[in-house]
């Protein structure tokens, strides 16, 4: 069904304009628009029985209608059914309104109870003039509450939903699941499990409904991860068809390379970089996903993946979010690569005309073996000589279609560039199924030797000074601290403790130690000074924002304070935490707090103090937060959802992933008729 919603009684232009506000554009998008809530119009109470807080209907006789002042101009209309007296007060009403409740007449109302000055009243609520000898009429079914958009009321929502029912009645959608699927899980057809949330019988449970969990809402939602993952594992099909340099070349420099790394590496970086290696010599594009907890080594197995496409003729790309992470691959590939006689290109938006002027020729020439730089690279204008290995860091940061044009760089007569994205914010099982099903998944599990859990402790920021002292003594011995801060300035909408203010009352507070300032709105070269002095020790305490997030190692930095811990999601307070205890020393971690703690607050730093373990927290960040917020800043790396909650569904994910290899074997029509009836257009989620 692809029907305007102007071939809907009553929708001209102006409404259908304001439907688009709520994602409608055709008959079938009304279907999916799933109410909020419930409110049960199908019996009568009788006034005398109505218990504050409850939503109800009541019918009866207009005792008295006035207008009282009392501050503001109020309608009062009491009204009674022979058990009880309630008043219905309006702030909003005009004179027509008001001539319609004169004494005697019957009236139908539904809203909240609360308790007024004269016993119990209803505000503004929806209520129907009766005529002469008619009854008090009750709905048959449950009363949707659907989404709310400016312009489009609930009672015109409800309406067009019925026609949209009716539309479905003469035309039921196809059923596109397996029979085997849907009796296995005990689900309805999808026409009944429409039909029931958008109009529940009086018996229905909205308790189970409300928490999304009615067999009628997991059979959509169902439908809905499966045409998720069905379309991002087509692309890794097609990915699979799609030819690729084959990188077999190297050993001896990967082994030397290797061996002569001043540590050892992981047995868990070992078995990665095996298998980086082993897609890598495959005639088609590897598309792998590496996760690995702050501090676990994802930076030098992504160097020997570089190193073995450059070994093979080939460039490699390096692309992160944030400049300060990106400067910080270059340096470190530098440090690795020059005495290789590999000098890494550096690309950013930042770059001066004639520094970026030389990095796109040797990238185009073919001179830049290795290519560092921000979301730069993608842009128009950048092109390569023989893009061979694609790195993307901080996965989450960018959406599919982006990591697609920075792949799209690379096609040539030789094929498609390998492609390896890696995250240092641990994804749960469940959602790595859902929102990276087009990659093959490694997991650095384990953290290099020596390496000491960090200590967390959560303070209220009352005791500010003794934290003052502790960082004091820290750096009096040596070692070195951090002072994180949610600001740069003063806020006078926020009370976050900014970092320019803690910088200068720091300063003050301790004249012996020298403290140093990095934040976002330096600029690069000042960031970079600044944290070049720290690494270097001639900073011992950096104020910074949450810009040293990712990519900051200074081996000897110890000590974290963490202003307003209360107010940072579990995933970048724990981030931020892996900043210290790269080295021997046992390190801490302060999480400076504004009481009182909220219920979820009090939770977040909980997790915190418990636990080291990056999975751990990412799960319990993904409980209290959702997906959208775990993966970094809402953006196009996690598509919406209109109807599955990845957190509350996580249970569907296991027969989401059986079924749809299930129909991509069986029945590929199938399978892409349920991408079409959920994604509509794909292109934005790649070549579906």
């Amino acid at each position: 069904m692809e029907s305007p919603l102007t071939c809907l009684k009553g929708v001209g232009p102006a409404l259908a304009q304001k439907l688009e506000k709520l994602g409608l554009f055709h008959v079938e998008d009304l279907l999916f628009l799933l109410p909020l809530r419930y409110e049960d119009r199908t019996q009568l109470v009788k006034i005398g029985a109505l218990v504050a807080g409850s939503r109800c209907l009541v019918t009866g006789e207009v005792l008295l209608s006035e207008t009282v002042y009392r501050g503001r101009r109020n309608l009062l209309v009491r009204i009674s059914d022979g058990s009880g007296q309630l008043t219905l007060r309006f702030f909003h009403f005009s004179r027509q309104q008001q001539a319609q409740f004169h004494v005697g007449t019957s009236v139908t109302c539904f809203g909240e109870v609360r308790r007024g000055s004269a016993g119990f009243e209803m505000i503004h609520p929806e209520y129907r003039i009766l005529r002469e000898n008619q009854d008090a009429s009750t709905n048959e079914s449950l009363t949707p509450i659907y989404p709310a958009t400016e312009g489009v009321q609930q009672g015109r929502l409800r309406n067009l939903t019925d026609q949209a029912l009716g539309f479905m009645q003469e035309n039921p959608p196809v059923e596109l699941l397996p029979a085997s699927v849907t009796n296995k899980l005990g689900m309805p057809s999808l026409a009944e499990a429409i039909r029931y949330l958008h109009r529940p019988p009086p018996d229905a449970n909205v308790k189970q409904m409300l928490q999304g969990r009615h067999p009628c809402q997991q059979r959509l939602a169902f439908e809905e991860l499966l045409a998720h993952y069905l379309s991002l594992r087509r692309l890794r099909a097609l990915a699979e068809t799609e030819e690729a340099p084959a990188l077999t070349n190297g050993d001896s420099e990967v082994g030397r390379f290797i061996s002569d790394l001043p540590f050892e590496l992981t047995g868990a970086q070992k078995r990665v970089i095996d298998e980086i290696l082993s897609d890598l010599a495959e005639p088609h594009p590897m598309m792998r996903l590496i996760q690995g907890d702050v501090g676990s080594g994802k930076t030098v197995v992504a160097a020997i993946a570089c190193l073995k496409a450059i070994a093979c003729g080939v460039q490699a790309a390096i692309m992160a979010p944030t400049e300060i992470l990106a400067e910080q691959h270059w340096r470190n590939f530098s440090e690795w690569f020059r005495p290789l006689g590999i000098e890494p290109a550096w690309l950013s938006g930042s770059q001066r005309a004639a520094a970026r002027r030389e990095s796109l020729q040797s990238i185009a020439d073919g001179r830049a073996k290795l290519v560092v730089g921000t979301h730069a690279l993608f842009q128009e204008g950048v092109e390569f000589e023989s893009l061979g290995l694609v790195i993307i860091d901080e996965q989450h940061r960018f959406g599919v279609h982006q990591r697609m044009a920075l792949r799209d760089k690379g096609v040539s007569a030789r094929g498609h560039p390998h492609q390896l994205v890696m995250t240092a914010t641990p994804i749960p099982r469940t959602l790595a199924m859902a929102a990276y099903a087009d990659l093959d998944t490694s997991v650095i599990d384990e953290l290099p030797p020596g390496r000491q859990p960090v200590s967390t402790i959560a303070v209220p920021d009352t005791r500010r000074g003794e934290i003052v002292e502790r960082v004091r003594s820290a750096c009096a011995s040596g070692q070195q601290a951090y002072w994180v801060c949610p600001l740069i300035e003063e806020s006078e909408v926020l009370d976050y403790q900014a970092a320019e203010a803690s910088y200068q009352v720091l300063t003050e507070s301790l004249p012996d130690l020298r403290v140093g300032l990095v934040h976002g709105r330096m600029r690069p070269a000042e960031k970079e000074r600044g944290m070049r002095a720290f690494k270097e020790g001639l900073i011992q305490l950096l104020v910074a924002t949450t810009v040293i997030e990712v990519g900051v190692d200074v081996p000897n930095a110890s000590l974290m304070i963490i202003e307003n811990a209360e107010r940072m999601g579990l995933s970048q307070l724990h981030q931020l935490r892996g900043r210290v205890g790269r080295g021997a020393a046992q390190s801490h971690c302060v999480l400076l707090y504004k009481p009182p703690l909220g219920r979820i607050a009090k939770e977040r730093l909980a997790v915190l103090r418990d636990t080291n373990d990056g999975f751990i927290v990412a799960q319990r960040d993904l409980e209290l937060r959702g997906p959208g917020e775990l993966l970094g800043t809402r953006q196009t790396g996690l598509p919406d959802y209109r109807i599955a909650n990845l957190v509350r569904d996580a249970d569907l994910m296991p027969q989401v992933q059986i079924t749809a290899e299930a129909m991509r074997t069986a029945s590929d029509k199938n399978a892409a008729a349920i991408v079409r009836r959920w994604l509509g257009d794909t292109r934005k989620y790649g070549k579906v």
